[in-house]
């Protein structure tokens, strides 16, 4: 589970690599997964979450609280 965010569920896509030959080999597309921490303040301590960049825009719009009540919402234990 170590390419999965925990907010959006995003994971990596696959395909294929194109060599100038046109011979295709296997590839994987991993999201931007960055380990953020962030204060929590109803439970009063710092939570560390594996987002995506697109996670860490949607902490910053909805707030985190709400990304954690998501989180939690999808089984994720914190």
């Amino acid at each position: 589970m170590s390419a999965h965010c925990m907010l959006t569920g995003t994971h990596p896509g696959f395909g294929n690599r194109i060599s100038h030959s046109h011979r295709r080999t296997s590839r994987r597309f991993d999201p931007n997964i960055q380990t953020k921490r962030y204060w929590l303040p109803s439970e009063g301590r710092h939570v560390r979450l594996r987002l995506s960049a697109r996670g860490i825009k949607t902490v910053d719009t909805i707030g985190v609280e709400a990304a954690v009540a998501r989180i939690r919402a999808r089984g994720v234990k914190i």
